[in-house]
């Protein structure tokens, strides 16, 4: 494994296909994701006409992430920079969506993270496209106008919700939800290389 040291860009490169999660909420209070104003009359879970490039900020730990436009990430980083960054973000999103697609698995919106090597250049960085950094849903499965079946930490979120579990009370999770996190996790590995998962 080659591993190499970079010095990581402040901005969380989040793009998004498919219109769910905080994104659904914000275009149904504002009509817009991050600054971009989108078709009216879109539904829940609906891929949009082309993917989009919907960044935030990198908090501290214990900190939320800030959703921010296009526009404050040339004011971080400079127009080449920045172009750049988006521009590699959409291809690389468009490309392992299209292979996931293939293979039974929608990928409805994911984050990358990108970091400057010792000669500037541009380099991915962090994982890619997991299950804890994107949004994976059943192709089979796939309704618009509803929240999906997906094979992601969406189930546990919705859990956390569902139940009123406090995440700082540090109490164990229940083994049967731990266990279908982990089902999940394993399904998508599954569906997407064609081979059974082995732990």
């Amino acid at each position: 494994m080659l591993v190499k040291k970079l010095k990581m860009l402040p901005v969380e490169c989040i793009v998004r296909g498919y219109i769910t999660g905080s994104g659904w909420k914000s275009y149904q209070e504002t009509g817009t994701i991050c600054g971009i104003t989108l078709p009216k009359g879109l539904q829940e879970s609906e891929k949009l006409p082309e993917p989009i490039f919907t960044p935030s900020t990198k908090a501290e730990i214990g900190e939320h992430d800030e959703n921010i436009s296009f526009e404050k990430v040339i004011e971080m980083l400079g127009l080449e920079l920045a172009t750049k960054l988006r521009d590699k973000t959409l291809a690389v999103y468009s490309k392992c969506a299209e292979y996931a697609k293939n293979k039974g698995i929608i990928i409805a919106d994911t984050k990358f993270e990108f970091g400057l090597d010792e000669n500037g250049e541009l380099v991915l960085a962090d994982e890619v496209l997991t299950p804890d950094s994107s949004r994976f849903w059943s192709a089979d499965d796939y309704t618009i106008g509803r929240s999906q079946k997906s094979f992601d930490k969406q189930f546990l979120r919705d859990w956390i919700k569902s139940s009123g579990y406090n995440p700082e009370s540090k109490t164990p999770i229940p083994e049967d939800i731990v266990q279908a996190t982990i089902n999940n996790y394993t399904e998508a590995f599954s569906i997407i290389t064609g081979t059974k998962f082995e732990p």
